[in-house]
């Protein structure tokens, strides 16, 4: 019996290295001559779906570059043509975002700031931040650093006050800080105070010129307070949309007014103070370009504006270029956009992602920022007359939900990171797109599909080509 059960084994044995044999010569796994098997990716993709069902969402697949043939369309990257470089993403974080974002826990709020902040590997790595000096409409009221009761005046402004950011703002902007000190910061105020208006209120009025010299000097208390918290204001816009009187807080303040001001008064007072902060003009609608051209075609004037702002609530988006090709040598910010508490995700993601995100940064922005980080559920808090219909980047409640505008910055923002630059991409029917070199060297191409079909194309760098699937409405983002 023993004899039977060896002599089956040792068939058993053989028959085994016979299969191995034979696979060997088939060029089976441990074939030496084929090429090793690989899982590696040459390209990485982060996809978002406008129906929402895919959220920033790495997609496993192998994107390799290779001398590729096909009938697809070419979109072609050239890091050899080079633009402008990037300062960062982000958004306004308002003193309505700071107040619930203070009431949050505070291991809940760390966590969510180093979502936001940090470098962690699933963070936004959010670069930039816009802040209002003194109060937005955004706020659960108007206020500024020197209000007096009526009638009263301080020339000196020797009642200048930080306080009414100390209790929220500040304290929330030294957590962002901690987690990320290179986080860049612009102010821009809505209103000066009402003393120093022709109308003394919170809305409209333009600011009385006996005045001034007085308000430059405001600035100048404003950058140097921060300072001393440990914060530095990298930018100010002299004035949130000049041309929108009728918001809570605001001020009218006509191109003419506003070159002058910073011709005569603030830019010599930054000066004279040391202040290195940048000075940006105009900060409203793309459809008065003319704006910041009054100011910049001023020789005087210019000298001490470092560039332009703008939002997109009217106009197109190419005005930036207009004031480019007109003053090459200054810079272009896009510092606002809403979106809405009766709008979709699906319209907010595409039209922001192609106007705001792509169309901005094509015509030479350097930050894109979507407007207002955080509210609450009642899409407050916001003064009387405020907006009430903005929704923030977060909605915090008893939960934290997370709206288009995270998604709309957090699909450029984790891979952009400042001191970047735009490169050239084509822009092919139906996909649009933006790329960039960081830093690193790697590339960075951001494409967004706005057709209802999904699209087949290749991307190429360098004579080399990678085949690349976008979903209907969906934006990819491609990094190598």
């Amino acid at each position: 019996m023993r004899d039977k059960i060896e002599t089956k084994l040792l068939a058993l044995m053989l028959i085994l290295l016979a299969f191995s044999s034979f696979k060997c010569s088939k060029g089976g796994d441990d074939d030496p001559d084929k090429p090793p098997v690989t899982t590696k990716s040459d390209v990485d993709f982060y996809l978002t779906t406008a129906n929402g069902n895919t959220l920033i969402k790495k997609q496993n697949l192998k994107l390799n570059f290779a001398g590729t043939t096909n009938s697809y369309p070419v979109l072609r990257v050239d890091s050899a043509q080079q633009f402008q470089e990037i300062d960062g993403f982000g958004f306004s974080l308002t003193g309505g975002s700071a107040i619930v974002l203070n009431q949050l826990p505070q291991a809940e709020r760390t966590k969510i700031l180093r979502e936001l902040f940090s470098d962690d590997s699933l963070a936004l790595r959010v670069s930039y931040l816009r802040i209002s000096i003194g109060a937005s409409d955004l706020d659960p009221a108007p206020f500024s650093y020197n209000d007096l009761p009526a009638g009263e005046t301080d020339t000196d402004l020797t009642k200048f006050s930080l306080d009414p950011d100390r209790t929220n703002l500040i304290p929330i902007l030294k957590e962002i800080l901690a987690i990320n000190p290179a986080v860049r910061i612009m102010g821009s105020p809505w209103s000066p105070p009402t003393w120093m208006k022709t109308n003394n209120s919170t809305i409209g009025g333009s600011l009385k010129r006996e005045y001034f010299p007085v308000y430059a000097r405001y600035f100048v208390k404003y950058i140097q307070g921060m300072q001393e918290e440990g914060i530095s204001i990298d930018a100010i816009t002299v004035q949130n949309e000049p041309l929108h009187p009728g918001n809570n807080p605001s001020l009218l303040m006509e191109a003419a007014d506003q070159r002058d001001f910073v011709k005569g008064y603030l830019g010599p007072a930054f000066e004279a103070a040391g202040i290195k902060t940048r000075i940006i003009v105009y900060d409203h609608n793309c459809d008065r370009p003319d704006y910041p051209l009054t100011i910049l075609n001023d020789a005087e004037a210019k000298k001490y504006v470092d560039g332009s702002a703008f939002h997109l609530y009217g106009g197109d988006i190419s005005a930036l270029s207009t004031v480019h090709e007109a003053h090459p040598d200054r810079n272009l910010y896009f510092t606002e956009q809403w979106t809405g508490k009766n709008e979709s995700f699906s319209s907010n993601f595409m039209w922001h992602t192609q106007q705001v995100l792509i169309g901005s940064l094509r015509n030479w922005a350097r930050v894109v920022l979507e407007w207002n980080l955080a509210n609450d559920t009642s899409f407050g808090p916001h003064t009387d007359g405020g907006c009430t219909e903005c929704k923030g980047a977060l909605t915090i409640g008893t939960a934290i939900t997370r709206n288009p505008s995270y998604y709309i910055i957090g699909q450029i923002s984790q891979w952009v990171p400042p001191g970047s630059r735009r490169i050239q991409s084509d822009i092919l029917p139906n996909l649009t797109s933006v790329a960039f070199v960081t830093p690193q060297g790697r590339k960075v191409l951001l494409v967004l599909n706005t057709s209802d079909a999904s699209q087949s194309f290749n991307i190429e760098y360098k004579g080399k080509r990678v085949v690349a699937l976008l979903q209907a409405q969906a934006a990819g983002t491609f990094i190598w």
